[in-house]
């Protein structure tokens, strides 16, 4: 089996073991919470208790509505309903207040809901507050009011932006009485309004800056409450899986009145949902980016259900309408403003592949860049022209280091490199950061030292250990697509290709464009493990062996020319 064949099949996430499923996956309607996210689940019955160890839970999620609905969904289904009135009872009468038990689920204190979130609320809005006017006074109740014996559900930033909110909320938590204050900090209450009994169990859901910033503010908070996480990604291990996914699927959908997707549509939903995960293995759980997803999806369905053509439509449409930065930048490279070669032999030069962020851009993209490498002779310095110039970070140093540690490795010198490299991004005016393109570099510079011209029609993308272990990266599906688009705009010539870890397979969910390509033998995906393989395959010249020219052997060869033995010194007398 060919490197490429290898790679064909790992081009998209395999469906075919669930396709049974898929034919039947509209009939699936149940959503098991606890199947999806057991151990948040896990942790939630531990705080629902009625003994449980705190009346705090951090959860970590995304502070959005529609986390915030999922989970109080999960919280209501482990408490019961309220089905005996809980809360108090204020009676006014003339210079008198006074409380009583509720007595019915209608009464101006009476607990009403058993959950509540909300993702901002004011202290007004929380806490209730007294009014007076003409001399009469009135009680409007708060939130805290209407859930009384039950949980409330609020955002690390509400907590974090409003710290005399957290206060007198702590306060009564720990008291367990709500006692009134005067709207006006200047003036006392005009009568004496008696403390209400107040049972709360306080939720706070936020991601790790937000909890961590609580932590600090709140150190005790961090021991003492329940803690669960709101796991982003589902394992995809076997079918049952696969079910629970669908399921959830067509809650969304139905929950949202939306079309129910038809049983061709799976396969290209699961396409997406692998490429926004970034792994084979894993199903995106987030309730915000599916919904969102789905109702652009269900804007181009014409029939009752989503098929696989309306979302293959959605996605042209969310392409084109995002790609202009992407396609001006294409042109730039077309015309010749940014010099990229996709064909011929060069020697210290090679295509690497980048993905670009731009401010307010909703999406990244991918584009090679070409990397260069020139050697001279010195002490054996390697300058990156890029962090010299403060163009690029920390990371990018690191993956320098540990390549010219790999090489010096290798080459196993008794005295100095005779030669200094020098090393850059060609035609890159902003910072670059990650060690992405450590293995591109690497190759330029093996080619620079050995003299052997690299080939223009590949591309490479990777990260290098100290050992020549070649690591997985991020973004690989818009590196190759990258590529892959200026290399269609200037004729496939089928020799073309990108050059990839082999760990970074299960992470591919390519556009049809280049599955395609891949399957008509026009354009090709080849993985690697190692420094050698890569190199060779650059160079179409060995990189070690004993029997046959190969690249150390050259690099060696051109040292020792350059280094000639030191001729036998004599006594000064001799000379």
């Amino acid at each position: 089996m060919t490197n490429n064949q290898l790679a064909w099949q790992h081009l998209l996430p395999d469906h075919t073991p669930y396709q049974s499923l898929f034919d039947r996956a509209d009939t699936l309607e149940s959503l098991d919470f606890a199947a999806l996210q057991p151990r948040l689940a896990d942790s939630l019955k531990v705080f629902c208790h009625p003994h449980s160890p705190s009346p705090y839970m951090l959860v970590k999620a995304e502070e959005t509505h529609d986390y915030l609905a999922l989970i109080t969904g999960a919280v209501r289904h482990l408490c019961p309903p309220i089905a005996a009135p809980r809360g108090s009872r204020y009676r006014i009468e003339h210079d008198r207040i006074d409380i009583q038990p509720a007595q019915q689920l209608d009464d101006n204190f009476a607990a009403q809901q058993a959950c509540e979130f909300k993702a901002w609320i004011e202290a007004e809005q929380l806490f209730g507050c007294v009014r007076y006017f003409q001399e009469r006074i009135s009680l409007q109740p708060g939130l805290l009011h209407r859930i009384n014996g039950g949980t409330l559900i609020l955002t690390a930033r509400t907590l974090l932006a409003q710290p005399l909110l957290w206060l007198r909320l702590k306060q009564i938590i720990a008291e367990g009485q709500y006692h009134w204050l005067s709207p006006d900090e200047r003036r006392p209450l005009p009568l004496a309004i008696p403390s209400m009994p107040m049972n709360i169990r306080l939720m706070v859901v936020g991601d790790r800056e937000s909890l961590g910033d609580l932590h600090d503010i709140e150190p005790d908070l961090r021991d003492l409450a329940v803690y669960g996480e709101f796991e982003s990604e589902l394992p995809l291990i076997d079918e049952e899986d696969m079910s629970r996914w669908c399921a959830y699927i067509n809650a969304l959908c139905t929950a949202n009145h939306l079309p129910l997707l038809a049983a061709d549509a799976w396969p290209s939903l699961l396409q997406l949902a692998v490429r926004y995960s970034g792994d084979q293995g894993s199903l995106p759980l987030c309730p915000q980016w599916l919904t969102h997803q789905l109702k652009h999806i269900a804007i181009y369905a014409q029939e009752a259900h989503i098929t696989a053509q309306t979302i293959t439509d959605a996605i042209a449409a969310q392409r084109w309408r995002e790609g202009y930065l992407a396609e001006r930048m294409r042109d730039e490279i077309e015309l010749g403003q940014i010099v990229i070669e996709t064909e011929g032999e060069v020697v210290g030069q090679i295509n690497g592949l980048s993905v670009l962020e731009y401010p307010g851009h909703p999406v990244a993209f991918g584009e090679p860049t070409r990397i260069s490498c020139v050697v001279h002779p010195g002490d054996g310095e390697f300058t990156d022209v890029d962090r010299k110039a403060e163009l690029a970070g920390n990371l990018h140093a690191k993956g320098m280091m540990i390549m010219q540690a790999f090489l010096i490795s290798e080459l196993e010198l008794e005295q100095q490199l005779p030669f200094s490299a020098s090393l850059v991004f060609e035609q890159s005016y902003s910072e670059v950061d990650g060690d992405s393109a450590s293995l591109a570099e690497l190759c330029a510079l093996i080619s620079a030292l050995s003299l052997q011209p690299i080939n223009q029609q590949l591309a490479i993308t990777g990260s290098v250990d100290q050992f020549g272990r070649v690591q997985p990266i991020g973004g690989v599906n818009e590196k190759i697509e990258g590529f892959f688009d200026i290399c269609q705009r200037r004729e496939l010539t089928g020799n073309q290709g990108v050059i990839i870890p082999a760990a970074n397979l299960r992470h591919l969910s390519l556009n049809a464009d280049v599955v395609e390509a891949v399957r008509a033998g026009q354009f090709h995906i080849i993985p690697v493990e190692t420094v050698p393989e890569a190199v060779t395959l650059l160079t179409n010249m060995l990189y070690d062996d004993e029997q046959q020219p190969n690249l150390l052997g050259l690099i060696k060869e051109r040292i020792a020319q350059f280094s000639p033995p030191e001729r036998r010194r004599f006594p000064w007398f001799f000379r």
